[in-house]
């Protein structure tokens, strides 16, 4: 294969669940079988690249400062579930049950992977919970050992008034 292919395919390698098969077959599509498609998804990955950020208050994905959801006057702030990445909250908000707010940490403690405290969205969850916004949270992490030891940092981390 050409330098350019590899290096596509490398490229697309490195993104979540998709190995060197997977990537490989994106390539060939993209490059041989429906090239047309190519400028598009460029488009695509260019304007989300320069539009998408971090909503300022609950870290999920916004366009403006604050998320559809955090900008949305129909919700309880007053209750919000705390999540690890921004695909729990999707899978959260796919059941159209939960009315509250989310909080995305972005990770979890994970001291063998050099993940503290610092690296995660915990200073904005503290500024939530300080500035007497949060009557109720709910964590919604996973239940393993790095998704205890982030429950149990935040409870220890919670003011013992409220």
């Amino acid at each position: 294969m050409t330098s350019a292919f590899e290096k596509l395919q490398k490229h697309l390698k490195q993104l979540p669940g998709l190995g060197f098969r997977s990537s490989e077959r994106i390539a060939l599509h993209l490059l041989v079988e429906k090239p047309a498609r190519l400028p598009a998804l460029v488009a695509a990955l260019e304007e989300a690249a320069r539009a998408v950020r971090r909503c300022t208050r609950c870290g999920n994905l916004a366009e403006a400062d604050l998320c559809d959801i955090c900008a949305d006057e129909k919700r309880d702030r007053a209750v919000v579930c705390v999540v690890e990445h921004v695909p729990d909250l999707v899978a959260v908000e796919r059941s159209g049950a939960y009315r509250g707010t989310y909080h995305v940490l972005h990770g979890k403690l994970s001291p063998i992977h050099g993940v503290g405290p610092g690296d995660l969205n915990f200073a904005a969850l503290h500024a939530r919970i300080e500035a007497g916004e949060v009557a109720e949270l709910i964590l919604a992490l996973p239940n393993d050992v790095e998704g205890e030891a982030t429950c149990h940092y935040l409870t220890e981390q919670l003011p013992r008034d409220r």
